[in-house]
């Protein structure tokens, strides 16, 4: 009896020893230990103490478990239990101290098909090979009983484990075990059967997780469950791990600008009730569909002054208009001469002209100076690669007073409408103030931006959007005392 109770003892210290410390049983911890006491009832030939709980025999035990798969788990157990007769003295008696050591297979129902595999109830099944030690004392008709064995041995267990926590649970089963060809209570006279003595294990226990899972970025929320796993840190969830979004509007909160009114991804979560594409915190017209040039506003006849201030809102299309909307002279031919003065009356559309409204023309030489200059993204820094195009322009001014330059900025598709306009038009600033700083008359140099309306190439890879990001130029006459288009 002390040589198995000392097996015994020291198998417990090499399961406990052998616990992980970084893991638990389940999907995200793999790996639990379980402590437990279990009530024992004989069945052999003294007849059969089943479900007899006055006949209850006790011990302990202590089993490591390894998640395979959600469905099933494989561990490695140890136990003990002292068999006693109804009689411990007298000419017919028996004491057994068994130690059974196995490797349960355990069968789960709540394996993501019958219940979910965070179920607080956890019903399952359990078959356990193993090996029974026993160390039998008594005595059978006056002659002394003494003797250890071992035997192949099986048990199998129905039980529910009840989820405390994602590390903690507690779980009750009952089991028959049969170790095969023992005799437990020492008597000579055998069944033919290799099963005669056996008993039932009931059985209440505690199950402990170590560690926690995996969890990459840090949220809370474990990588298994995380349906956005590459949140940005420090970044409050929800329960599946995805960025907090206060108005349900697609955008989280932390890339929201208006997190608390719902809005569109393009104009990074602000509403825009017109839908024109300007948020209603910065749209002056927010009921009424315009532009981002006029900040929301429309401007029907498209004279670029908006309705709520054109006082000629039927202005054709073409004309020149004052900051009323109103024409600012009679020009039949568009070309920024008062008819009273255009000797050429009938100039095309679109054509420069001297002050009588004749046409002009550009020496080609000049038309011909390389261009575009190109930017950074999200840049309006000119790089000095370019100062010896810019000089070239420069010069050409100064030999041609009767010149002026329009200079158009242009952006790649990246961001929204409203921001690549803003960027090109800052673009062609800050070639303007590199002019103005060459002793060029500003208003000789007229700036424009396009933003990216007029692609040089589809915004399809990065050699193309550089293409894209840059500002042209365009020689135009310069007529002293009239505003420059």
């Amino acid at each position: 009896m002390r040589h198995l109770l000392t097996i015994s003892t020291a198998l417990g210290l090499t399961l406990l020893a052998a616990a992980p410390k970084a893991q638990a049983q389940s999907a995200d911890r793999k790996t639990a230990i379980s402590l437990y006491g279990s009530a024992y009832q004989y069945k052999g030939n003294y007849g059969s103490d089943f479900w007899k709980w006055d006949r209850n025999f006790y011990g302990p035990g202590i089993s490591i478990n390894r998640y395979i798969a959600p469905g099933f788990d494989l561990g490695l157990q140890a136990d003990y239990a002292e068999l006693k007769s109804e009689l411990t003295s007298g000419p017919t008696y028996f004491t057994n101290n068994v130690v059974n050591i196995g490797l349960p297979l355990k069968f789960k129902l709540n394996n993501g098909w019958a219940l979910k595999e965070d179920a607080v109830v956890q019903p399952y099944l359990s078959l356990t090979p193993g090996l029974t030690l026993t160390s039998l004392e008594g005595s059978y008709n006056g002659q002394g009983l003494n003797g250890d064995d071992r035997h192949f041995s099986l048990k199998g267990a129905a039980g529910i484990n009840f989820r405390i926590s994602d590390a903690v649970g507690i779980f009750v089963q009952t089991a028959q075990v049969v170790p095969f060809g023992a005799n437990l209570d020492g008597v000579p006279t055998r069944d033919e059967d290799s099963f005669d003595d056996r008993y039932l294990q009931h059985t209440a226990g505690l199950t402990i997780a170590f560690g926690k899972p995996k969890d990459e970025d840090g949220d809370g929320v474990p990588d298994r469950k995380d349906k956005c796993p590459a949140t940005p840190a420090g970044v409050a969830v929800d329960e599946t791990g995805c960025p907090l979004d206060g108005d349900k509007d697609g955008v989280p909160d932390y890339q929201d600008k208006c997190p608390t009114e719902a809005g569109t991804a393009a104009l990074e979560g602000c509403p825009d009730k017109d839908g024109d594409g300007v948020r209603d915190s910065e749209d002056e017209c927010p009921d009424q569909a315009g532009t981002a040039a006029l900040r929301g506003c429309p401007d029907a006849d498209g004279d670029g002054v908006a309705d709520k201030n054109d006082k000629c809102p039927d202005t054709p299309a073409g004309t020149q208009v004052d900051a009323t909307g109103c024409p600012l002279v009679v020009d039949a031919d568009g070309d920024g001469v008062p008819d009273a003065q255009d000797t050429c009356p009938n100039t095309p559309a679109g054509t420069r002209v001297d002050a009588n409204g004749c046409p002009l023309t550009i020496d080609p030489a000049v038309q011909k100076l390389e261009q575009p200059i190109r930017f950074a993204t999200n840049s309006t820094v000119i790089t000095t690669s370019s100062y010896p195009k810019l000089n070239k322009m420069i010069q050409a001014l100064k030999d041609h007073p009767e010149y002026s330059i329009r200079v158009i900025g242009h952006a790649d598709s990246r961001g929204t409408d409203e921001f690549n306009q803003a960027l090109s038009e800052r673009r062609a600033n800050s070639v303007k103030r590199y002019f103005t700083g060459k002793q060029v008359d500003p208003t000789r140099v007229v700036t424009e931006g396009r933003g990216e309306g007029e692609p040089a190439a589809p915004n399809t890879s990065k050699t193309n959007m550089s293409k894209n990001r840059r500002v042209e130029f365009k020689f135009e006459f310069f007529i002293p005392g009239q505003p420059q288009p």
